[in-house]
């Protein structure tokens, strides 16, 4: 049987939306069904041409703009083996340095955020201006040598958008925009600036970086890991795009899955979008199928007057989920009123383990108070719950992590709902395989 055609949701013409969000199906790639192997989530040399070849290429996720206002503000962030500092700048601009001191190689700063006139080493008082400029060095008269070149630290390309700061390893890397592109387009309408941080949770994942990216890049999962989510979403018909570097899947939210039969009341996960739209579920007469396009309608009737500005975006994406990867490590779940950001970031040094970064934004209504941050937390995976859906992936992950490690396994074996999977390991490819299709050199 043919699952897909059990049920025929309704999606938004594009036509009505011109200057939003594309919606439109975009042709799918020829990528092939090889098996993808699984030396990529186990191997130190496959790690390490990642390391030579991807991460010091690419542009990377630093932080929020908001975490960082004013003039020596600073967001530390480590990827991998470095440690970077995002320091805002007098004029308003941000610069991005080594989070190493030239002297000795000490550490600048702890991970997190803070307001410095200056950065000292704790070790011998080195010190450094907000621009990375070395301002004394005790005893300089002691080192003939005299200051290290151009005295001051290696500048990284560093820049903001959609009220996120980026940087590069990469010196040579290509213009920020033109790296995110078409993401810009996607994902402006959505406002993020508007948007306050309510969540902040980092959690040591016993895992391949990868095999969490993998986690959000499908719904196939869902009957299996989150059955709860098949009377609240529909994880068969789904819209799956490739976008350049990056990629998406569409999902409608408000609805029950083709896989399940249709609840005679409604779920109590759909009651609660009724209830956060400002519905009153006890009044509703329509049909449980019914209620996504009535939550849409609802919202694109109440929103101003609730101080929620809906006006560029269209009705699916008034209920559903726009979930989108950023190349290579950044996944979104996003909403009208809400975005839960993950940044999976990999081990220095094993494969067999990451960091998981769990950011969740939420609209700020017009005329209501900008919340205070929440507190960073920053813990290992079981110490303490991170909510029940995404205990699940992190519970599941440990052990697809260990059953990669087993003698006859070779592979990832990718069918078409998985199509997100397949097009993250080319661009992979793109970066770490030369012309050739040979692997590059890891030396």
């Amino acid at each position: 049987m043919d699952i897909k055609r059990k049920i025929d949701v309704i999606r938004v013409n594009p036509e009505d939306w011109p200057n939003g969000t594309p919606a439109g199906k975009i042709p799918d790639p020829e990528l092939g069904y090889d098996l993808i192997p699984v030396e990529r989530y186990t191997s130190d040399a496959f790690m390490k041409l990642e390391w030579d070849h991807m991460w010091t290429k690419v542009w990377l996720l630093g932080g929020r703009s908001d975490d960082m206002p004013n003039p020596g503000d600073y967001i530390c962030t480590e990827i991998g083996k470095e440690s970077v500092l995002i320091v805002r700048q007098e004029d308003g601009s941000v610069r991005a340095f080594p989070n190493v001191c030239l002297h000795r190689g000490n550490r600048l700063r702890p991970e997190g955020l803070g307001n410095a006139e200056n950065f000292r080493c704790m070790y011998h008082h080195w010190t450094y201006d907000r621009a990375g400029c070395i301002t004394r060095i005790p005893d300089l008269d002691t080192f003939p040598q005299g200051a290290p070149p151009e005295g001051k630290l290696p500048s990284y390309p560093c820049g903001e958008w959609g009220s996120f700061v980026w940087y590069s390893l990469n010196p040579d890397v290509e213009p920020l925009e033109t790296y995110l592109d078409p993401m810009q387009q996607h994902l402006g309408p959505y406002h993020f600036e508007r948007m306050a941080l309510v969540r902040d949770v980092t959690v040591e994942w016993d895992c391949n970086w990868k095999a969490a990216v993998d986690a959000f890049s499908e719904t196939y999962h869902v009957q299996g890991i989150h059955p709860q989510l098949q009377w609240y979403l529909d994880d068969v018909n789904i819209q799956i795009d490739c976008v350049g570097k990056h990629s998406r899947y569409l999902v409608p939210f408000a609805a029950i899955s083709p896989r399940v039969a249709v609840p005679s009341s409604i779920p109590p996960a759909i009651y609660d979008i009724m209830v956060k739209a400002g519905m009153d579920p006890a009044e509703y007469e329509g049909r449980v199928t019914d209620i996504r396009r009535d939550v849409q309608l609802f919202k694109r009737k109440h929103g101003a007057a609730q101080g929620r500005d809906y006006s560029e975006l269209n009705d699916d994406q008034l209920t559903d989920d726009y979930h989108y990867t950023i190349f290579p490590n950044v996944s979104l779940n996003v909403h009208a009123d809400d975005v839960m950001m993950f940044r999976m970031r990999p081990h220095a040094t094993d494969p067999d383990k990451m960091l998981y970064d769990v950011w969740v934004f939420e609209l700020v209504p017009d005329g209501e108070p900008w919340p205070d941050r929440v507190k960073h937390r920053h813990f290992k995976h079981g110490e303490r719950s991170i909510g029940q859906v995404l205990d699940q992936d992190a519970y599941n992950l440990p052990t697809v992590q260990k059953g990669m490690h087993a003698d006859s396994f070779k592979g990832l074996w990718i069918g078409d709902q998985e199509l997100r999977i397949r097009h993250f390991h080319k661009v992979i490819d793109d970066y770490v395989y030369g012309p050739n299709g040979k692997p590059r050199d890891a030396g």
